[in-house]
This record gives structure tokens, sequence and C-alpha cells, in this order.
């Protein structure tokens, strides 16, 4: 979901508003798909945040910055030497395109001033962020040659040019009777796809919206229209129009019973009723929730490496798979051997080479059962007995390696699975590098170890309960081992779900007596951050500190422990949601 061109009118003159006459102080790139422009103002900082996400791609305020990685990528030092230190002159849209530019000048040598300017195309999947100056491009987000696009390159050097233009009526300018006249035109068409063809920065929101206020279905055709309904459609047009021109007009954005952003624009909107209406004063305050709640800013490398985690874990249940039918298979090593003892007893009545089989009685069998014997024509009655001794041989070595691989398999499994919560439960750039390490030292990754980032360091949820005790959660293995063996006291009490990938809690009561409460809501918190998360009746083993091993060796976050008692919780979210809050994600 993302704003069409005719509500991006109303976000350019905001941003316009507020940024115009600042200097940029400082850029960042937080992500691949997301730049920070840092904006000094007398008086006042501003962040602009830049997103090309195709869920959700916005330009806008933030009110916290966003964490940023220690090297900044390419792209990010090329804005930095090009951009920093300039005055913004002005911010605008490229007509009613769902295109902002940004001017910014700089001081030249003899009192010139040079312009370069910024443009932002939010335009779904194609969006992309491009620098230009004197209409020639000197760098790009997103960099689209012939092989990806034969109608438009945008590659350094290039020209700048814009994505082609459609001859549609301006809105904002044009005449209610020039657009009802271009409605016209289709008689067949739907009155809503009528609207968004005729007119420029129209999306299907706003169309929608034009078409409830004026009383009308979105799809009726123009033919069934007359004179009154497409007087109401210019009175529509009036009304929203005047909304998107008054700063003064709330942003609104829709959503279902789950969140889930359903519309979005610069003006309130009517056309669903059902759904949940937010307004906000400002665009960018607006695009900001909208942006946390589709989740388009995602931490540098967590979806790759849990792509990554997934992929590993199919593979390695495929092999797991495999490993079952070969120990199936070895499992029925007698019948080989079976097999191999009537052939060395019944050889002499068949000949070689001419049958792909042979039924004889068993001489294994007390009451005279027979035995089919399969045969490999290619070889002798001989050679075939010396190939399933052969085989019974290999089946009864193999079944003891096949367990010890399925055993190593399931380990396997279990860690990778620990991995993909602790990628859940990953909220900071220190947090996603202990994984990375984690991965290189797994032999998952084969790239170099990241240094510790020791300005912003990973640390484990800290939580305390309305009693006083402080609980404290590991995030992923490494923060799980540091934390039992590290952090926690000897008589501390640790809890984990049983036989279930999850983080390690620990209740810091240094052997005093739990309440009730507390233990409730540490065993709620296990639950919570682990895989059985949404479950119901889980399992939950507690003991003290000094009862939970290491073995040597073992992977990370793996432990064994004695002297414990098993709970069973369901999560409650009532109980855990001021638990959370203390320390969000």
């Amino acid at each position: 979901m993302s704003l069409d061109g005719f509500s991006m009118h109303a976000l350019a003159r905001g941003l316009d508003t507020a940024l115009q006459g600042g200097r940029i102080d400082k850029i960042t790139q937080p992500s691949r798909q997301s730049v920070i422009i840092s904006v000094r103002q007398p008086g006042q900082n501003y962040l602009l945040l830049v997103s090309v996400n195709p869920q959700n791609p916005s330009a806008h305020l933030l009110e916290n910055n966003l964490e940023n990685p220690p090297e900044p990528p390419v792209f990010c030092m090329v804005l930095r030497k090009q951009l920093e230190t300039g005055k913004i002159a002005r911010v605008y849209q490229y007509g009613l395109d769902r295109i902002i530019g940004i001017d910014v000048d700089f001081l030249a040598a003899g009192g010139k001033i040079v312009t370069k300017t910024l443009v932002i195309e939010l335009i779904g999947k194609y969006s992309n962020i491009i620098l230009v100056q004197d209409h020639t491009i000197i760098d790009v987000l997103r960099r689209v040659g012939s092989n990806s696009s034969r109608v438009r390159t945008v590659l350094p050097g290039d020209t700048y040019v814009q994505p082609p233009q459609q001859d549609k009526l301006d809105p904002i300018t044009s005449p209610a009777a020039d657009i009802t006249d271009a409605l016209k035109q289709d008689p067949e068409a739907k009155l809503s796809k009528a609207l968004v063809a005729a007119c420029m920065g129209f999306g299907p929101v706003t169309a929608k919206e034009v078409c409830f206020l004026a009383g009308l279905p979105a799809n009726i055709r123009i033919k069934e229209l007359d004179a009154a309904d497409f007087a109401s459609i210019g009175s529509a047009f009036h009304e929203v129009v005047a909304e998107i021109e008054d700063p003064a007009t709330e942003s609104s954005l829709l959503l279902d019973a789950n969140q889930k952003v359903l519309a979005m624009a610069a003006f309130p909107l009517h056309y669903l009723p059902d759904a949940m209406a937010l307004t906000f004063p400002t665009m960018s305050a607006m695009l900001e929730r909208a942006d946390k709640l589709v989740g388009s800013y995602v931490l540098p490398d967590k979806d790759r490496f849990r792509k990554l985690v997934r992929t590993e874990i199919n593979r390695a249940t495929v092999k797991l798979g495999k490993l079952d039918q070969e120990i199936a298979e070895a499992e029925n090593a007698e019948d080989y051997k079976i097999y191999a003892d009537n052939l060395m007893t019944y050889q002499y009545q068949f000949k070689d080479h001419a049958d792909e089989s042979i039924t004889v009685p068993n001489i294994y069998s007390e009451t005279g059962e027979t035995v089919t014997i399969p045969l490999d024509r290619r070889f002798t009655l001989v050679r075939n007995m010396q190939n399933c001794y052969k085989k019974y041989d290999k089946l009864k070595r193999a079944q003891e390696l096949l367990r010890t691989q399925r055993a190593k398999c399931e380990q396997e499994i279990v860690y990778l699975e620990t991995i993909e919560t602790s990628l859940a439960s990953s909220a900071s750039l220190a947090e996603i590098a202990e994984i990375h390490n984690e991965l290189v030292a797994a032999g998952y990754l084969n790239e170099r170890i990241k240094k510790k980032n020791k300005d912003k360091p990973a640390n484990p949820f800290s939580f305390t309960t309305p009693d006083g005790t402080t609980i404290l959660v590991g995030k992923n293995n490494y923060q799980n081992d540091r934390l039992t063996f590290q952090t926690a006291n000897f008589n501390d009490t640790w809890l984990h779900v049983k036989e279930i990938p999850g983080s390690h809690v620990i209740i810091r009561n240094g052997g005093q007596e739990i309440s009730e409460q507390t233990l409730l809501i540490a065993a709620n918190l296990a639950a919570h951050f682990s895989k059985a998360s949404g479950s119901s009746n889980v399992p939950v083993d507690m003991t003290q500190v000094r009862y939970v091993k290491k073995p040597s060796g073992s992977k990370p976050g793996f432990v064994i422990f004695t002297n414990q008692r098993t709970l069973a919780v369901t999560p409650n979210p009532e109980l855990l949601a001021p638990i959370l809050a203390q320390d969000p994600m």
C-alpha cells in the first residue's frame, strides 16, 4: 500500500514547509532500501526518511532515528560527499506524479550557486533514489541497465529522464466539466477505473473516495450516469481538491481488524465505513505509523539470515527423510542374507541369466513357505549370491552409522530452529551481528567474523515484575550462554521451554522464594520467546542455575540440566503486555 500522486501533493508541500532553508547535516543509510537525511533548521533538527521498500515506498519525517550499520554503503558515501553542508532550496513534486525532488544549493567558486537535485521516485517496485546535477545522473540507489528495462535506463552518467508521462487531466487545476467530459469518453468503463484513467495522480483510494462522496457505487458504468450524477461527481471533486489544498487537513489511515493497512490518503477517507480510521495532523506522522504497521524497515541482513536458516532447515529436513528411508532399508538386511543362503542352496536348479526372479522353498521356514529372490540377469547366479552377501554386510555396517547421522541431523534442525527463533527476537544491529558470527562459526556463512560494536552492545531483555524482581531473557544463543553461565548467580532460577527451541530465562531471585505471580510471568516469557509462542499448555522446565551445565564442544545455547520441575503454561497476552512494554523489541 502506498500513496498516490494526488496525496503526495500534500506530502511534498508539508516537507517543503519543514525543510526549506535547512542545511543537510548528516546522511545515513540504515538499510539497502532507505536513506535518512538530517536537516538542521534554526531551533530544530529534522530527520527525513526516504524508503524505496516496494511494500510502502515513502518519504517522511521521523520522530526517532534508526540504528545504522558501522560501515556506510557506497551510495551513502556518495550522498555525503555530494550533499552534506548543502542548503535545501525547495522540496517539490513533479506534476502529480509519485516523484519528489529536493533541490540542494551550494556556493561554488566565484560566488556561483550550484544546485543538485535528489530525485525520489516512489513508484512501487520501481521506486528509486537518484542524485542529479544539470540533468545528469551522478549516482543512483538502484541501477537500471538496458537488460532490466528497454524503456528507460537509470545509470550514473545518463541524462535523467522522468518515467513516461500519461496523457491525463490535472484534477487540481482542471475544471470539473473537463473531468466529467473525459469520463464520458468510455461509456463501458466503471466509474472508479474511469477516474483513475482520466485524472493525473489518482489512485484507487482517491477514486473510490470521490465515488463515495458523490453517492455513487465505484463499479457503476459511465453509461448508467445521468446529468445529476455528473454534477455530484463535480461536487465531490471540489470537496477533495479543497481538502488536499488545505494545510490543516488531517491525513487518514484505514486499518482492518488485524491492523493491516487498507488505505491511506492526505485527506479524510469515508468509503470503507467498517474500517478502523486513524487520523494524523501531518502526513509524516501518518506515514511513520504506516511504516511500522507494514514493517517496511528491516534490519540489514535480517531477511538474508532468515532465508538462509529456513533453507538450511528445509535441506536438513529432506536429508532426515532420506536417512529414515535408508534406515528402513538397512533394517531389512536379514532379507539379503536369506536370499544369499537360499541361492547357495538352489543355484544348481536354475540357469544363469535366465530369470529376473526365482521362487524357492525357504530353507529357514519350518512350515515350508517359499521366498522370491530378485535377480540381476546381467550376472550369474553365483554373482547374484555374492551381491546379496555384500548388500547384507553393507546394510549391517550402515545401521549404526545411519542412526548416528540421523541423530546429528535432528540436532542440526533443532539448532537452526534456535537461530530462527533468535532472529525473531533481534531488534538491533549488534544482535544481528552476533547471529552473523554464530552462522559463520557454524559454517553456514563463508564470511568474516564481524567486530563487536562497542558503542551499542547487544544486551538481553530485562523486565521487572510487580514485586520488583528482575527477569532476564536471552535474544540469541550467544546471549543465552552468557546469561546462564556469566550473568546469572548460581542460586538464581533458570527456565526454558521443554524440548523446544527458545530463550534462556533467568529470575534474579538469588535463592529467595519466588512469588507465584513472578513465576507465572517468567514461564509466560519463556513460552513467548520460543518456537511454541502462540501455543497452549506449553511445558516449561525450571531449575536453579547451579544445575545447568554446558557439555564440552556443544553448540552455542545448548545445555543439559537436572533437578528440574515442569510447568504447563498458556501465554497470556494481557499478563505479558505491560511486561513486554518495558523493553520493546
